[in-house]
């Protein structure tokens, strides 16, 4: 399966996991609060997969599609506020560019961004 996305050959279309996770890791570092991805914990595919991948883990069937996101605050955010908004903008960006239905979004917040991007 190296393909990010193939049809089967009763006209659906298999979308890889690591297309899901970019998804998801793009509409999440939208929403202002968030400074960035933080890493998941680590497991196997983790060490080898892209960027959003080790900071989005997606368990996919044919029925639902369950997101852990993994991110960084930025420092004044309002952790459940910021929360929420990263669910609901993850759930409406995989489900639109995708058609999968998203059942579940849970939000870790990994850390805390103290770096300053004005100083740099």
């Amino acid at each position: 399966m190296e393909d990010q996305a193939y049809r089967r050959a009763d006209g659906s279309c298999i979308i890889s996991e690591d297309v899901i996770a970019t998804i998801a890791s793009s509409a999440a570092t939208e929403v202002p609060g968030v400074a960035g991805m933080a890493q998941k914990p680590a497991d196997i595919r983790g060490i080898i997969g892209s960027a959003a991948a080790r900071a989005v883990r997606v368990l996919n069937n044919d029925n639902e599609t369950v997101l852990d996101v993994y991110i960084q605050l930025k420092p004044g955010a309002r952790i459940p506020d910021v929360a929420g908004e990263v669910q609901h903008s993850v759930k409406v960006a995989v489900q639109s560019m995708t058609g999968k239905p998203v059942t579940k979004v849970n939000v870790h917040v990994a850390g805390l961004s103290l770096e300053d991007d004005k100083s740099k």
